[in-house]
């Protein structure tokens, strides 16, 4: 997160400084077609991509499948068909949608989207976004704009809410690019996929304060003294330490998987999130790696699974689980939906 983007969101007492690190994360899944790769995208034509979502590139590594940027504002992974965009502050993500369907069908020859997530946590100042992502209703109805009628889940208690948007299981067209069409059509076989993302907050202000210039002087001093380089060993890391203070890293491997991480450490606004999509038939240890590092008093885990991936019983595993690590669940809702399982449960530490 910039510290142009910090400062703008400080109040005017410097005690309360705040940043928005509850991030907008759109994922677009687009058919297999013969010679089509988003990877042959140049780099300039990202840029002006993340210019109309208002934030910019700042570091880049690559594995054989994946491309994986470090944004201002968090974090772009392409692939040879699916496109992530995480990005957290006051970032404008939904309105670059229409460029990125442009450029996939005109420059990486697809012209079929295959499905779509969006989702996000509630704000911490829904009042402070800009539209459409104001309020989950205008995010809603611009994704239907350029997919059709999708679905939208609400989950959760109100203040620590997760929305989610993905398209419905039937086929369709929808005008997202004028008056040409891209075919959107999410009955079609995947390739095994799953995901897990833990979202946390009220940190550990000891664990935050690693994630400053005052505490570490560089980038891989911040991510050895947190642990961050043990979470998934075997990862490329790309990380950045912001002046004065956030984080952010990718990680890539020869597989495709990918790791990421970024930290909002202010204690009026601690926040940090964690996502993957490593393989695993359980992911009990890699939580507890997670946990143990960042030591949070709260926190949001949603896991996908396809019914071919190595944790197509993840979810219901977790589902299970009445408290994790010290934590108590509070909430969680299991669904299936296009082909995935979804678990999502939120956890808040047992009083001491």
């Amino acid at each position: 997160m910039a510290e142009t983007e910090i400062l703008s969101n400080a109040s005017e007492n410097n005690s309360d400084q705040f940043f928005e690190g509850v991030e907008k994360l759109i994922e677009i899944w687009f058919t297999p077609a013969k010679n089509a790769d988003l990877r042959r995208i140049p780099r300039q034509q990202w840029e002006k991509v993340l210019k109309i979502v208002r934030c910019e590139i700042i570091s880049f590594t690559q594995s054989e499948q994946v491309d994986a940027y470090v944004l201002s504002e968090s974090s772009m992974f392409v692939s040879k068909r699916r496109f992530i965009l995480k990005t957290c502050g006051t970032t404008t993500p939904l309105r670059c949608v229409r460029a990125v369907l442009a450029l996939a069908r005109d420059v990486a020859g697809h012209e079929r989207v295959h499905n779509v997530f969006y989702s996000r946590r509630e704000f911490a100042r829904p009042k402070a976004q800009l539209q459409p992502h104001d309020n989950f209703d205008s995010e809603v109805e611009l994704l239907d704009s350029y997919f059709g009628d999708g679905r939208a889940y609400i989950m959760g208690p109100e203040k620590d809410c997760w929305y989610l948007y993905t398209l419905l299981p039937l086929e369709g067209t929808v005008d997202a690019l004028e008056k040409e069409q891209i075919q959107v059509n999410c009955c079609e076989s995947s390739e095994p996929d799953q995901t897990i993302e833990i979202l946390m907050s009220d940190l550990d202000p000891a664990v935050m304060d690693i994630f400053s210039r005052a505490s570490s002087a560089t980038a891989a001093e911040a991510t050895k003294a947190s642990g961050i380089d043990k979470i998934i060993p075997g990862m490329v890391i790309d990380d950045f330490l912001f002046d004065p203070c956030g984080y952010s890293m990718n990680g890539v491997a020869k597989d495709g998987c990918y790791m990421t991480i970024h930290i909002t450490p202010e204690r009026a606004c601690s926040y940090v999130s964690f996502e993957s999509n490593v393989p695993a038939a359980s992911y009990d240890d890699l939580i507890k790696r997670v946990l143990d590092a960042f030591r949070p008093a709260k926190f949001v885990l949603t896991v996908f699974a396809s019914p071919d991936s190595p944790g197509a019983d993840t979810p219901r595993q977790l589902k299970k689980i009445s408290s994790l690590f010290a934590f108590e669940q509070k909430d969680a809702q299991f669904v299936r939906f296009a082909g995935y399982a979804l678990h999502y449960a939120l956890y808040c530490k047992f009083p001491s």
